[in-house]
């Protein structure tokens, strides 16, 4: 499974919001309530978020291992 909380934890250390993401960046509103539920998105938003937070993929993303 993904989890996006480093995507979180990122952005909480460079002091960024959804807002950030939604008005200087162009991510839309349910893109932001995807990430937040821990749903998927394109390539082409995890590209977007690096370029907006001037991070890694793996500053946004995790795989995690299902149990079982």
């Amino acid at each position: 499974m993904i989890t996006y909380a480093p995507l979180w934890e990122t952005m909480k250390r460079l002091g960024a919001s959804t807002y950030t993401l939604q008005v200087k960046g162009g991510i839309s509103s349910s893109t932001v309530r995807r990430l937040k539920a821990g749903e998927s998105v394109s390539t082409n938003t995890l590209d977007a978020l690096c370029r907006i937070l001037g991070c890694r993929l793996e500053d946004i993303a995790e795989y995690v291992p299902d149990e079982t």
